[in-house]
Formats: structure tokens, sequence, C-alpha cells
């Protein structure tokens, strides 16, 4: 199992993957990272387990948006990110997230 170390808001975390998939991680791990971004400059640094959250759902919702628009839905610009294992870095991420906030409340 290879290991990467991505950086979201200015924070690195340490990231187990699959071989072979450290830049497909690093990736998906820019397109949190814009997302963040944008959430920081809408309503400032709302503490890190809140962004990652909200990026979460703004991206869970954009998937679930284009997954039920349906084959007559107007053509949509292809993504080289495949729906399946963004669901799965997104639940990673999840996981991360309720992680961060448990250790947050512990503190």
């Amino acid at each position: 199992m290879a290991k990467v170390s991505i950086t979201i808001n200015n924070e690195t975390y340490d990231i187990a993957c699959a071989d072979g998939e450290e830049q497909h991680i690093l990736n998906l791990a820019g397109a949190v990272d814009a997302k963040v971004g944008e959430l920081v400059a809408a309503i400032g640094q709302a503490g890190e387990a809140r962004l990652l959250a909200m990026a979460g759902l703004l991206m869970a919702d954009e998937l679930a948006e284009l997954n039920s628009e349906g084959p007559s839905a107007p053509p949509q610009p292809t993504s080289s990110v495949d729906e399946e294992q963004l669901a799965q870095a997104l639940e990673s991420m999840a996981v991360r997230i309720e992680s961060i906030a448990s250790e947050l409340e512990n503190a």
C-alpha cells in the first residue's frame, strides 16, 4: 500500500492508497482544495473539520445532481474522475472528517 501527502487549505494529510493511485489521489485532493478555497473565499476560515465537511457535502451534491440528470440531460463536459473512485474518496474523507471532529470535541 502506498502513501501520499495531500494539502488542503494549507494543512497536510498523509493518505494511504493503492499502489499507482498516488497521482489520482493528488488530483482529487486538488479538487477538494479548490472547493475548500471557494468556501474560504465566501465565508472565511470556519474550522478545518467544518470546511472539509462542507466541501464534501457540496461535492457529493454535485455528483448526485449529475447522477440524477439521466440520459435526457444535455451532455456534460467529460471528466477524468471516475464517479465510483470519487465516491470512495469522499467516503474516505468523511471518515477522516469524523475523526478530526472527534479529536476536536475531545480537545
